[in-house]
């Protein structure tokens, strides 16, 4: 089963190509890819590396967790899932925003 790691603390010129062959040292790596800024296309100092197995994962974290890759110590965990996305704009209201507060208050009554 492959194993998703976050990489932390990237050089800002780093790829993913790179990325990926730096990591392929541990073992097969499936995916690597460095995140972007949609707008500008720099990268944001992160990214993910999924490994083909939990061996080959611990393996990197062991290799590479503070290790200098482009100047830049590394920091190597496993990722954790996404947070989940509320369908919420912004503050729950329990009113009509258009009435008016004194009518709402007396209606609480």
């Amino acid at each position: 089963m492959n194993k998703k790691l976050y990489v932390g603390n990237l050089s800002y010129d780093l790829s993913d190509e790179e990325l990926k062959d730096h990591f392929s040292q541990a073992g097969n790596v499936t995916s690597a890819n460095v995140i972007r800024y949609h707008d500008t296309g720099r990268s944001k100092g992160f990214g993910f590396v999924e490994m083909g197995s939990e061996e080959e994962a611990q393996k990197a974290i062991d290799m590479f967790n503070g290790q200098e890759l482009k100047g830049r110590k590394m920091v190597v965990s496993e990722a954790r899932p996404p947070k989940p996305k509320s369908n919420f704009g912004g503050g729950f209201r329990q009113r009509n925003r258009f009435q008016k507060r004194e009518n709402f208050d007396n209606q609480q009554a």
